[in-house]
């Protein structure tokens, strides 16, 4: 696949979620899956994120409070991770899953908490008391 939103999107997809992710993501293809693989660099990322209408740190709040929604775990650890490469800081994440937590329910506010924690111990990153 080589249209120019294909490339539009896999350019704004390594940037957002890391060149080895997408890579490995790419070459894991097979007959089965390679279409959804083109179908979502395509549409999800070069007919939405690369738009500029709406910047990235704003796409990946509300990433997480869909995926959260949604209860898609591994999708939102993913999107975690994208929205700290976006810019987004711990306190405004917070604040983020504060709010999954009253309108998608504790329950989910239980997992999105407990999904960043995660992330944030992969990353190297121990929230302060300040943050």
């Amino acid at each position: 696949m080589s249209t120019e939103r294909f490339e539009a999107g896999l350019a704004v997809r390594r940037e957002v979620l890391g060149a080895e992710y997408v890579e490995r993501a790419l070459a894991g293809a097979d007959s089965f899956n390679r279409d959804f693989q083109e179908l979502a660099t395509e549409f999800c990322w070069g007919g939405t994120w690369a738009r500029g209408v709406l910047d990235r740190k704003t796409r990946s709040i509300l990433n997480l409070g869909m995926l959260s929604a949604l209860n898609r775990p591994e999708e939102f650890k993913l999107h975690f991770r994208g929205a700290l490469t976006n810019g987004c800081t711990l306190a405004e994440l917070r604040e983020v899953l504060l709010q999954i937590s009253v309108y998608c329910g504790i329950p989910a506010g239980v997992e999105a908490f407990r999904l960043a924690r995660d992330v944030l111990r992969e990353q190297g990153i121990e929230p302060d008391e300040t943050a």
